[in-house]
């Protein structure tokens, strides 16, 4: 009775409540994630949390059928492995294109998710509740902050613009865009293709509403279509 009991220790309900609790949590981080497009969203994020939590609580309760007089547990090892870890993950997330760097603040997320996992794994819920809801303040209110302070307004994000070949639009285009308060930082053409269309790939920073802009676009004729593809915000 007592081995079948030991067999089962640290895997009760409150074991299982904290491994829902990081999950939930990661999930609400994931999803902010996801609504904004970036690459480590919904899945990903509760996958690193979840996960987290598994290794905290196998630190924990995952040695102790060889625990005796002579063994001795440490059960940060594992703990400080996670948060090393993370660190390759969130490296595979950062971005170089030109002289700017994208995906900072997703690495970050993922850290932080890890760290939300670790703290409910180890029985902090307190904690974990606490560093979710700051995600929040940080992703929302201190995004609004930095939209005041001097040089924090700028955009950056890319947008495709499939148009009529032979029609002479791209001084149209470029025109519209630079009317609208953008600037131009890279400009891709694509060949026309079997149908006479041609594709114009444009990276572009500025402070305005890019709807307004995607929306005068589409106003020009022979214009085909525009897609706005990448609204990094150096995210």
């Amino acid at each position: 009775m007592t081995h079948a009991v030991s067999m089962f220790e640290g895997q009760g309900w409150l074991q299982i409540c904290e491994l829902l609790l990081a999950f939930a949590l990661s999930a609400l981080i994931g999803l902010e994630r996801q609504l904004r497009g970036r690459s480590a969203g919904l899945r990903t994020q509760a996958i690193v949390g979840t996960a987290s939590a598994l290794f905290l609580l196998v630190s924990k309760y995952g040695f102790t059928d060889v625990l005796s007089s002579h063994v001795i547990l440490d059960p940060s090892r594992v703990a400080a492995q996670i948060v090393s870890g993370i660190g390759f993950l969130g490296a595979g997330l950062i971005l170089t294109r030109r002289g700017t760097v994208r995906g900072l603040t997703t690495a970050a997320s993922v850290w932080e998710t890890a760290a939300i996992g670790m703290a409910a794994g180890a029985g902090l819920w307190l904690l974990a509740l606490a560093v979710t809801a700051l995600h929040f303040v940080i992703a929302y209110g201190l995004r609004a902050l930095t939209r005041r302070l001097p040089g924090g307004r700028d955009l950056q994000f890319q947008v495709e613009v499939v148009y009529d070949d032979g029609r002479g639009l791209l001084r149209g285009i470029l025109s519209s865009i630079t009317g609208n308060g953008w600037a131009v930082h890279r400009a891709e053409p694509h060949p026309a293709d079997s149908e006479g269309t041609a594709a114009l790939t444009l990276e572009l920073a500025g402070e305005n509403n890019p709807d307004t802009l995607i929306a005068a676009l589409t106003g020009i004729d022979g214009i085909r279509s525009v897609q706005l593809l990448d609204e990094s915000d150096l995210e």
